[in-house]
């Protein structure tokens, strides 16, 4: 369900650090308190990153409910924006190289200290 996104049409990276203990209400302040926005927008799903980088949550609006979505990535962390001018539009395909743990913007390349260069 996070992963193939049917029906979303925008996606919103929240940027900066948000405690993941946080529930639908919680979420759903920070959308208005923050970026004075509605969270009750149809087909927009609100993405949240917390500080370590590699868990994630969604809020979605269904027009009956809120949706919330977790995931936590088994290997390697996410780089997600921290402050607004970090912040950038995703697309579709963007959004599931996200959700494979992949930096579709500004991709970084970790280089192990095993390597040796010849």
């Amino acid at each position: 369900m996070l992963y193939e996104a049917h029906g979303i049409k925008k996606f919103v990276v929240v940027c900066g650090y948000t405690d993941l203990r946080k529930g639908i209400e919680g979420l759903a302040q920070i959308i208005e308190g923050t970026y004075n926005v509605s969270p009750f927008e149809e087909d927009t799903l609100y993405l949240f990153c917390g500080r370590r980088g590699d868990r994630i949550k969604a809020l979605l609006w269904e027009g009956t409910g809120f949706l919330l979505l977790y995931k936590r990535f088994e290997n390697g962390t996410l780089s997600w924006p921290r402050t607004p001018q970090e912040a950038v539009a995703i697309s579709k395909h963007e959004y599931r190289l996200l959700l494979q743990g992949l930096n579709p913007v500004k991709p970084k390349v970790r280089i192990s200290s095993a390597t040796t260069a010849f």
